[in-house]
């Protein structure tokens, strides 16, 4: 069974990001089992003075979360042009740790307009050593309402899309 662990970058109850890896977690093909990450407005402000052994309990637990993953999918919004301070501290805690490093990882989408946001996270996580998988899957959610994106989730076209993604990246996992 590949464990693949999803975090939504976004902290809003009716986030879209977090709908998306929801549903990825509920479209799981057989052979991976997909658990969503979600205590990330829980973890301190990351501070390097408080690592090692004075490491916080949420952190020391995301790390421990990361590092028995087999594999990390990331869906982020973007703000200001930009990642999520709630994402980006939750990454800064991983740096110093061996938890990132080759670790497969894929981007998923639930904006078009996230372009940004994208392109800093990619370079966030290819700095922190993160083996990142090719292919991206992309689902616009960006303005819907909750119980517009659960129809568009459930859509059979997205279901089968998402899938697809997840096979793919459990290929990518098992390819390392």
């Amino acid at each position: 069974m590949i464990e693949i662990l999803a975090i939504s970058g976004s902290l809003r109850a009716a986030s879209t990001n977090a709908a998306l890896v929801a549903a990825l977690a509920r479209n799981a093909p057989p052979g991976c089992h997909v658990t969503v990450y979600d205590r990330l407005g829980r973890l301190p402000i990351f501070n390097p003075d408080d690592e090692a052994e004075r490491t916080p309990h949420e952190a020391s637990a995301l790390i421990d979360t990361v590092t028995q993953a087999d594999g990390v999918i990331i869906s982020c919004p973007e703000y200001a042009h930009g990642v999520p301070g709630g994402l980006k501290n939750a990454l800064d805690w991983l740096v110093s740790r061996d938890a990132a490093v080759a670790k497969p990882a894929m981007l998923v989408h639930a904006s078009p307009r996230s372009l940004f946001a994208r392109a800093a996270l990619t370079e966030v996580m290819r700095t922190m050593s993160f083996a990142l998988c090719e292919d991206v899957l992309e689902i616009a959610l960006l303005g819907k309402k909750p119980p517009e994106v659960e129809n568009i989730l459930a859509e059979p076209e997205n279901r089968l899309a998402m899938r697809d993604a997840l096979s793919a990246f459990a290929g990518f996992i098992a390819d390392r």
